[in-house]
């Protein structure tokens, strides 16, 4: 899939986001801003109980990957 314009691996998004912003940011993130987008994700066997609380992102993440998201086509 990594040749289909407009996707990206989540590695992919996290390590471009690394080596232009200096940021490290989980798939946990990169996955609550798709969801902001509307943009397909992949599904996830590993789903915790509703108990826990769930971090949001913080602003200055969302934009990295908003920008990383830019960068690889997909909005």
């Amino acid at each position: 899939m990594k040749d289909v314009k407009g996707f990206a691996t989540y590695t992919e998004i996290k390590e471009w986001i690394k080596s232009e912003y200096g940021l490290k940011v989980s798939s946990l993130y990169v996955a609550q801003i798709k969801d902001k987008c509307g943009l397909e994700k992949c599904l996830n066997y590993n789903m915790g109980e509703d108990k826990s609380r769930v971090p949001k992102c913080p602003p200055e993440k969302e934009k990295a990957i908003m920008e990383a998201f830019r960068h690889f086509n997909m909005i």
